[in-house]
């Protein structure tokens, strides 16, 4: 993990991955959350594209914020990060906080692409707050699962419960930060989506109890160029229950969008 500074001079931090020749990839994450939330997707992404990480500010490696960032700011975070990277104009794969992030890339004209897991084009009314725990509490980090993880896969894969709980540990922002982070959810994107001339894939767990799917069909349908990709059974961590078939789903659209 490397670190650069935002246009405030805040620091930020990002990991870059694969040095393939293909379009890279950036991977922007939910508030509250660290770099782990990519486990499953960046080996995916990584090879034949190069990946980037990014970290928004109060990340581990990250300058806390003084105070709570609009979504402008973090987007302006990321665009230093690609900037400092040397990346312009990539697929840019957004998750919860992080899909906002990605469609206001979008709408400067700095995304090829957009894949959007467990988002919206509103966060107005989501609380992530579930999803948040203090890192050095093993029990409330578990607890806090709860509301990432459907109940049938913490049973079936208590392996991957605990391992989420270490990490989390060792690579979450604190609680303070989080919460700031969050605070970048008060904007509502969906008047503009008519804009975003990117393809976009959309990927949603069909149980996610922290953004609806019903706001995320509404996403889909609103992007002009907006393809819908439900997954039964799933809570808000798609990306981790349902591995294989997001995975499948994100290589086959940037393959996609490449070669059209």
């Amino acid at each position: 993990m490397v670190t650069t500074r935002a246009p405030d001079g805040t620091t930020v931090g990002y990991g870059i991955d694969g040095t393939g020749d293909r379009r890279p990839v950036v991977l922007v994450g939910d508030c509250g959350l660290g770099a782990w939330q990519w486990a499953w997707q960046q080996p995916a992404l990584a090879g034949p594209r190069p990946v980037v990480v990014a970290e928004y500010r109060g990340g581990t490696r990250a300058d806390p914020p003084a105070d709570a960032p609009d979504l402008a700011t973090l987007a302006g975070d990321v665009r230093a990060t690609l900037e400092d990277a040397g990346v312009s104009s990539p697929h840019v794969v957004g998750f919860g906080l992080g899909g906002l992030v990605a469609l206001s890339l979008a709408l400067d004209g700095g995304a090829r692409s957009l894949c959007l897991l467990g988002t919206g084009a509103s966060g107005r009314g989501v609380d992530p707050a579930p999803l948040f725990a203090p890192p050095a509490d093993r029990t409330a980090l578990r607890e806090s699962l709860g509301a990432a993880l459907s109940p049938a896969f913490r049973e079936r894969h208590p392996d991957v419960v605990d391992r989420i709980v270490s990490w989390r540990r060792d690579d979450d922002p604190s609680l303070a930060a989080a919460r700031r982070q969050a605070a970048a959810l008060d904007v509502d994107c969906a008047d503009r989506l008519v804009e975003v001339t990117s393809p976009a894939l959309v990927v949603h767990g069909e149980r996610d109890r922290i953004w609806p799917v019903t706001g995320a069909e509404r996403l889909a349908e609103g992007l002009p160029r907006g393809e819908f990709h439900p997954v039964a059974d799933a809570g808000h961590l798609v990306g981790c229950e349902a591995a294989a078939p997001v995975n499948d789903a994100l290589v086959g659209f940037l393959d996609r969008v490449d070669d059209a």
